[in-house]
């Protein structure tokens, strides 16, 4: 069994990004990266804070914008309005979930699907679909980075995807499709979970329940990356891989924390680069 180190990874792909947006700077692009944050829920700021701080360690430029709970709609379309404007910013991100009264699909298509670094505009799921998508959704695309890295190809492979969100499972499922694979999507009402996670050769698990994928679900062998990251009732960080009796079973595996998560930003950084360059 071998550990996917996401860590590591990240480090490596961040030195590779401040490089090369030390180049881009002589030409006078300096990439631009304004994230939006409505609301004064813990686990965002965290989040925010961290983008932050990672933009700045690689030379972006890092605009922080801070609403207040009570924020109308108009007002944060007002403002994403006013960053498509801004040619000093290549990259908008809106931190997710936002306020009850805000509608989440009408703020993420009102943002510029060149600016669009989270990949979540409907002109670049669609994009995904063909396999011709220049901005993806991050933390998919940190999943293949680490296949990658580690040689594993995932042509003519049994994937099986547990969770079919927009950010993570359905984007998922298309990188997969286009780098080969035969892949599988499953969610909380497919029925005999445990026979299709059990044939699947790699298994990406992002479906927010604690140690769910247990040792008895996967084939020996197995590759296993779990997207997931919870807070026990103890404070102990756990995906939702039951980690200490899978591992011993699969053939790779990423850790929580220090796999995807890490990955999750570098892609973030590496979007706002590639929008940047595009744009310049």
């Amino acid at each position: 069994m071998q550990i996917l180190d996401g860590k590591a990874l990240s480090i490596k792909i961040k030195e590779k990004l401040k490089d090369e947006i030390t180049t881009l700077k002589k030409d006078g692009i300096t990439p631009g990266l304004a994230v939006i944050l409505v609301g004064e829920d813990p686990a965002s700021q965290t989040y925010v804070n961290a983008k932050d701080r990672a933009s700045q360690e690689v030379g972006i430029y890092s605009k922080k914008i801070t609403l207040p709970p009570d924020t109308t709609q108009e007002a944060l379309l007002q403002q994403i309005a006013d960053l498509n404007a801004d040619n000093s910013i290549h990259g908008i991100l809106v931190q997710l979930p936002l306020p009850k009264h805000i509608d989440t699909a009408k703020v993420i298509e009102a943002i510029a699907p060149h600016k669009d670094v989270d990949g979540f505009h409907e002109l670049n799921v669609g994009k995904l679909s063909t396999g011709s998508a220049k901005l993806i959704p991050c933390t998919p695309l940190g999943v293949m980075e680490i296949l990658k890295e580690y040689n594993i190809d995932p042509m003519g492979l049994d994937a099986c995807v547990l969770g079919r969100s927009n950010i993570v499972g359905k984007p998922m499922m298309n990188l997969l499709l286009n780098a080969g694979a035969t892949v599988t999507i499953c969610h909380s009402k497919t029925k005999n979970l445990k026979e299709k996670t059990s044939r699947a050769d790699l298994i990406v698990v992002g479906i927010g329940k604690p140690e769910m994928l247990q040792a008895d679900m996967i084939k020996e062998g197995a590759i296993i990356i779990d997207v997931g990251i919870n807070r026990l009732e103890s404070g102990k960080l756990v995906g939702d891989v039951a980690f200490t009796s899978v591992a011993p079973k699969c053939s790779y595996i990423t850790p929580v924390p220090g796999g995807v998560g890490p990955m999750t930003i570098a892609m973030l950084l590496q979007n706002t680069l590639i929008a940047a360059k595009n744009k310049g």
